[in-house]
């Protein structure tokens, strides 16, 4: 999920781009002043001290600040809401009186290391270690934890850091005045002789000092401060300081839970067969064979699948396997890649697209130039493949329904299992535990539906989980795009006139309906509405075309990937017809938008660009990307040899504004460029006969460890607000991989992937 879900979801209106992305100018809401803070003070069951804190969510298409209020929520349990229209706490504190600091939080984790960089925003201004610090999943509840920026409760778009970044600080230090206020008021001194410090609050004049946990109960009592001021990024001793994940040893150890692992009393195992058709439903089933497999307990029909219930998942594979099925194939039996291409391409000729942004004449532009360059780009499929695949445990019951699994979207968990067992939300419990790996895969339900249809046949608990085959053949695909971009030069190369139509499917029309206005999929339009360079006369347009039966879904940088692909890639074609170095192309265009020139060159610098010529064979390319919040620039060498494509080295430069955590940066953008790699390199999803091809590792290939680049990652200091860290990584790495290889090569790549493109480019 990426920034355009953000902007639509405040309100923007996506026919210019400069309200579509609030990064750029003219844009209503800036992240300081849309994050707004109020404070609430109680005492916790059992003793303590509970700050509630908020963030007002957005009224949908209005772009107004709204407030509701709710109760405490500590230990996964929710009160029920106040009545609208005052604040709804979005997170909470606790410390009790061991001075035990815990966070309620409605981020995941999932990898990206939420859960080592948000509480280091708490213990910074209030004051503690780090390592006292802890945290809880927050139970499913939109109203108490709505995410403003994505209009739901839900982990995506690269937003957990930029979302917590002031509200979370302003907790920490709304907490560490009222502690500082209870110890001022038990020594009857002045509170502004007192300070906070490693967990005490210290009068240094009297050489006294006193634990949190002795000062929780009084502090609860005393009303909440308002806008308490929070430190002087000087002043920092947490943020900004490379601190080591929090959750590191119980993964190394295997005490962490992942979804995968969750195991409860008289628990049966599922497997799955799907309608390998999208679109197919299930036919017949003869289980007789599969009924007299040791341990198989039983046959389940689920709309397009059959299920074989096992006392172990052994048994329950084995009499899948066993089964006899006639699937009901259905129209989309005949779907291939040569119509879905057809489609868009028929689409990308239509006579005009809905706008995204229309800057000066276009036409004359084109008129005026003196050379016009033309290119048609397409990028495939691509499924998620997380390391922990597809899985998901259920207990329904008469009087209630528990859910357990990881999933970045629990309020939809809970609307699903309302829907189909019929039990009031109150009755549903989610259990959500860490996610290994999201990619956007778990922003979908469709494994706890399917779960839920499963479980409300048995009463018992059972745990489903998906093959990797079933993971891949039955994934919901990053869309397949075809994008249509033309640019008129000038005598000196210059572009004048640019014109670019992104035709694809429309994942937010589904998943987010008030944010697809006036025909625009702002997620889609992504990168490509908003460039960092200088063009006086541009018109980008989207055409929505729907890929048949194929289902479609948010993929790790979704918009920005596609955009930034395409952009880079034609910037570079821009350049070799100018006979203009990459670079200096780029730099001549970057003039109003200084944060990116900076990256460009300190990438470029750091790569050792124009130092020395490269070898025959071997090739550098560069990218430059604005999306998330965050600046990108990365420079890519690489080696090709007989078709083949070794990645040598990658540089990279990340501006995204104020760091809270250099070591989880660095991992995240490391993560971020082997994935955008494997993509660019090898991934592709593609449709014969209505199925997809693809089925395991073998034929959807991963890099591997030995191909693995040298991947530097350079941090540029900046005061600005923080960026998104999560995607841009993956987004901004495969044009400079193929801008390498025309380098390397003369051969210019505009299809992805790269293995199936270069022996006939």
């Amino acid at each position: 999920m990426s920034q355009g879900l953000i902007d639509a979801q405040r309100g923007a209106q996506p026919d210019a781009a400069r309200d579509i992305n609030p990064d750029a100018g003219g844009s209503r809401f800036s992240r300081r002043t849309f994050l707004k803070f109020s404070a609430t003070v109680g005492a916790a069951a059992g003793g303590g001290l509970l700050l509630g804190f908020s963030i007002p969510a957005l009224s949908q298409g209005q772009g107004q600040a709204q407030s509701q209020a709710g109760q405490s929520v500590i230990g996964g349990d929710a009160s029920e809401p106040a009545p609208a229209g005052v604040f709804a706490p979005n997170a909470f504190i606790q410390i009790d009186t061991a001075g035990k600091v815990t966070l309620v939080i409605p981020k995941v984790e999932m990898g990206q290391g939420v859960y080592t960089s948000i509480p280091m925003l708490i213990a910074e201004e209030l004051e503690v270690p780090l390592d006292t610090v802890t945290l809880d999943h927050a139970p499913p509840n939109e109203k108490l934890f709505m995410d403003p920026l994505l209009g739901g409760q839900l982990t995506g778009g690269s937003t957990s850091i930029r979302y917590a970044w002031e509200p979370m600080r302003k907790a920490g230090a709304t907490a560490r005045v009222l502690l500082i206020n209870a110890a001022a008021q038990q020594w009857q001194v002045d509170p502004a002789t007192c300070h906070a410090q490693a967990g005490q609050v210290m009068h240094a004049a009297s050489n006294r000092s006193i634990g949190y946990g002795q000062l929780v109960d009084a502090a609860a009592k005393l009303p909440a401060p308002q806008n308490v001021p929070l430190k002087d990024p000087k002043d920092f001793r947490i943020i900004g300081t490379a601190v080591k994940r929090l959750d590191s040893p119980e993964k190394v150890d295997g005490t962490a839970v992942f979804g995968l692992d969750v195991r409860v009393p008289d628990m049966v195992y599922a497997a799955i067969a799907t309608c390998p058709v999208f679109g197919g439903t299930l036919g017949s089933v003869d289980d007789t064979n599969a009924k007299k497999i040791p341990g198989v307990r039983q046959v389940i029909k689920a709309d397009n699948a059959v299920a074989v219930i096992g006392d172990h998942t052994w048994a329950a594979k084995r009499g899948l396997a066993a089964l006899d099925i006639s699937w009901n194939e259905g129209a989309g039996a005949n779907l291939s890649m040569q119509q879905i291409v057809g489609d868009l391409a028929a689409a990308a000729d239509h006579g005009t697209g809905a706008v995204a942004r229309k800057d000066g004449d276009v036409t004359k532009g084109f008129s005026d130039a003196k050379t016009r360059v033309d290119a048609v780009y397409q990028q495939p499929f691509l499924a998620h493949a997380t390391m922990e695949p597809v899985n998901c445990t259920v207990h329904v019951r008469p009087d209630g329904c528990d859910i357990w699994l990881g999933t970045q979207v629990p309020t939809r968990i809970v609307d699903t299992a309302v829907k189909i067992t019929g039990l009031p939300a109150e009755k549903i419990t989610v259990h959500n535990h860490l996610l290994g790996g999201g990619f956007g895969r778990r922003l979908e339900f469709d494994m706890a539906t399917q779960a839920l249809k499963i479980g409300k046949q048995l009463g018992t608990p059972v745990k489903v989980v998906w093959t990797r085959e079933e993971d891949i053949q039955h994934d919901m695909y990053r869309p397949y795009y075809y994008d249509k971009i033309s640019a008129g030069l000038d005598a000196n190369g210059k572009p004048i006139a640019w014109q670019h139509r992104i035709v694809g499917s429309s994942i937010l029309a589904r998943f987010a309906p008030p944010a697809f206005q006036h025909g625009i999929d702002p997620d889609a339009v992504e990168v490509a509405s908003d460039l960092p360079y200088d063009l006086p006369n541009q018109l980008i347009d989207y055409v929505r075309q729907e890929p048949r039966t194929v289902p479609t879904a948010f993929w790790r940088g979704v918009g920005p990937t596609r955009g930034t692909f395409v952009v880079e890639s034609f910037i570079d074609e821009l350049a070799a017809q100018a006979k203009v170095d990459p670079v200096k192309y780029r730099r001549d265009l970057l003039g109003k938008t200084p944060r990116a020139l900076n990256v460009l060159d300190t990438a470029t610098q750091a790569a050792g660009w124009g130092s020395a010529s490269l070898p025959k064979g071997q090739g550098r390319g560069v990218s430059v990307m604005h999306a998330f919040g965050s600046f990108f620039a990365m420079v890519a060498d690489v080696t090709v040899d007989q078709g083949e494509v070794t990645v040598n080295r990658v540089v990279c430069a990340v501006d995204c504004g104020m760091t809270v955590n250099p070591n989880t940066i660095e991992a995240q953008v490391q993560g971020g460029i082997i994935f955008g790699i494997t993509a660019a390199l090898y991934s592709e999803i593609t449709i014969k006969d209505g199925r997809v091809e693809q089925n395991n590792f073998t034929d959807y290939r991963m890099l591997r460890i030995d191909q693995t680049p040298s991947i530097e990652v350079h941090i540029v200091k900046s005061t600005e607000a923080p960026g998104g860290i999560g995607e841009p990584g993956t987004a901004a790495l495969a044009p400079a991989l193929t801008n390498a290889i025309y380098a390397a090569t003369g051969k210019r790549l505009r299809q992805l992937p790269v293995g199936s493109q270069l022996q006939t480019a």
